[in-house]
């Protein structure tokens, strides 16, 4: 399911082993794209000597992950999520497969163009909407985005629909006006129907490092992040990246993004992500 990490370990340790140095899984680590502080710390929890096994780093790569929590309201009907991030880090595209994944387990799904900043984004989540086949909300270019969210979300309620995906304005963290715009359309959505938004969802690019953790950091001071979508893993060696973001955001990540078509999105899994580095490194135990 995951394959980013084929492309970093194999230069290094193209034989996978029983055990390994320490300074062998240091350089694995770096080349993933795991931080230098984090591989540090990393080593620092391994046993004493100077070999590790499988199953001593999957314990500490285990536990940087946030485990997803029971969803507030997951019986709410519609479950409202608020999708969020920078220009750039594929969020329309990812609202569009996540409406996808709503649909092929039989949920009936709602878009609301809320980024009315561009009006190609609204033509984008129109086109999306047409091809998943699901209703949309969506107006003119400069209309209030918080408007949009509130007939999103009271339309779906009328028709007994199941999910309701928000698109909002691509924003920089530090632009203090988008920023009250977003806080606006929290205050609205809980208008609109109690305890929504159900998930307040940051879209980050994976391969933006250390850029990515501090755009998040701001994103939670401002609407308090519930969980994380990790986009544009796939024909990179960048998977190590998200060790570091689960580490320093405590937030749990749940899905990747992993390609431009529609089922690229899927729902990550703590286990299978670090196995999937693992078996690269080291023969299968038992």
């Amino acid at each position: 399911m995951f394959n980013f990490f084929k492309k970093a370990v194999s230069g290094i340790a193209p034989k996978r082993q029983k055990s390994i140095t320490k300074e062998l899984l240091e350089d694995i680590l770096l080349e993933s794209d795991v931080s230098y502080d984090q591989v540090e710390e990393i080593i620092y929890y391994m046993p004493p000597g100077d070999e590790v096994k499988r199953a001593d780093v999957r314990r500490v790569l285990l536990a940087y992950f946030v485990d997803v929590e029971k969803e507030r309201d997951i019986d709410a009907k519609p479950y409202v999520d608020l999708i969020f991030g920078i220009n750039g880090a594929g969020k329309t595209t990812t609202i569009g497969k996540l409406a996808y994944n709503y649909r092929v387990t039989g949920n009936s799904v709602m878009l609301a163009a809320a980024d009315t900043f561009r009006a190609a984004a609204i033509a984008q989540l129109e086109t999306w909407a047409k091809n998943i086949k699901v209703q949309i909300v969506a107006t003119k270019q400069g209309h209030d985005p918080s408007a949009v969210a509130y007939d999103a979300i009271t339309s779906a309620t009328a028709k007994d629909i199941d999910h309701v995906i928000i698109d909002t304005a691509g924003r920089l963290h530090t632009g203090q006006n988008l920023s009250k715009e977003l806080q606006k359309i929290v205050r609205i959505c809980g208008k609109a129907k109690s305890g929504a938004p159900h998930r307040k969802i940051l879209i980050l690019d994976g391969t933006q490092g250390n850029s990515a953790i501090n755009q998040a950091k701001s994103f939670n001071e401002i609407v308090s992040i519930d969980a994380l979508i990790i986009t544009k893993l796939d024909g990179t060696a960048k998977g190590g990246a998200l060790f570091t973001i689960a580490s320093e955001l405590k937030k749990p990540i749940i899905y990747v993004g992993v390609g431009e078509n529609r089922a690229d999105l899927i729902k990550f899994n703590k286990e299978d992500f670090v196995d999937s580095l693992l078996d690269e490194i080291f023969e299968n135990e038992g």
